[in-house]
């Protein structure tokens, strides 16, 4: 019989991959426009960095394949999205997006894994030391929702925090920490147990600020900004996906 481990990390992966796929309509808007307009690509960017390295950590640690698999599935959705954007850019945003995709998706990973192979034969330090870099990443990657929470105090207004986006990297946080737990391991567990943390945190300001009124603009200029972002809520913060 299988372990519970095995049964949380694939209802972690299912999870996962609902947040990778949760773009998908604002993709299908750029192609439909030709245009990647006020999009920001650098999310998608780090999210492909963050898949990568997760992606080989499982690979080259023992027993966590659950990792390696939906963080495969997601570094593919990621590069399909990067290619988008560097297919759709504007001229004077091309360049930039390809030296930045060239530095953090191609020059980073590469010399990650160089230098970890190189610095270690031991297969457990190689995957301890890949685990600390990108759990580190993956803190970092915090300062998106953390700026979120911030714009949401600050305006009074919960459209800045799409609700099921927030409601879904909290369980995604959960479910992966609670199979850290099982599994031992730190590495997923710290940047696991700060996203549930601060998953928690969104939902609260969710309860507090969804029916207040917001602040600082003319109720007609406040409603067309709020529609914007809310579109734009879903693409522009970074998401750490700490599978």
């Amino acid at each position: 019989m299988a372990e519970p481990s095995f049964y949380i990390g694939v209802i972690g992966n299912v999870i996962s991959v609902l947040v990778f796929l949760s773009p998908v309509e604002t993709f299908w808007k750029i192609v439909k426009r030709r245009s990647t307009e006020e999009y920001k690509s650098l999310p998608y960017i780090c999210t492909l960095l963050g898949s990568s390295l997760w992606t080989y950590y499982g690979i080259v640690t023992p027993g966590e394949y659950l990792v390696s698999t939906v963080n495969g599935f997601g570094a593919l959705v990621e590069t399909i999205y990067v290619s988008l954007f560097l297919f759709y850019a504007p001229r004077h945003l091309k360049l930039n997006t390809i030296i930045v995709v060239g530095m953090l998706n191609v020059f980073f990973p590469i010399v990650a894994i160089v230098a970890t192979r190189s610095a270690f034969e031991d297969e457990k330090m190689r995957s301890q030391s890949i685990g600390f870099i990108s759990a580190g990443l993956n803190i970092i990657m915090y300062g998106s929702p953390l700026s979120a929470m911030k714009t949401v105090v600050t305006t009074k207004s919960v459209k800045y925090m799409p609700f099921w986006l927030s409601f879904f990297l909290f369980l995604n946080g959960a479910i992966w920490a609670v199979y850290a737990s099982l599994q031992h391991d730190v590495f997923l567990l710290v940047p696991n147990g700060v996203g549930f943390v601060f998953g928690t945190m969104q939902l609260i300001l969710y309860g507090i600020y969804r029916n207040a009124k917001p602040v600082g603009l003319s109720n007609g200029l406040t409603e067309i900004v709020h529609d914007q972002d809310e579109e734009e809520g879903l693409t522009s913060r970074v998401v750490p996906l700490l599978s």
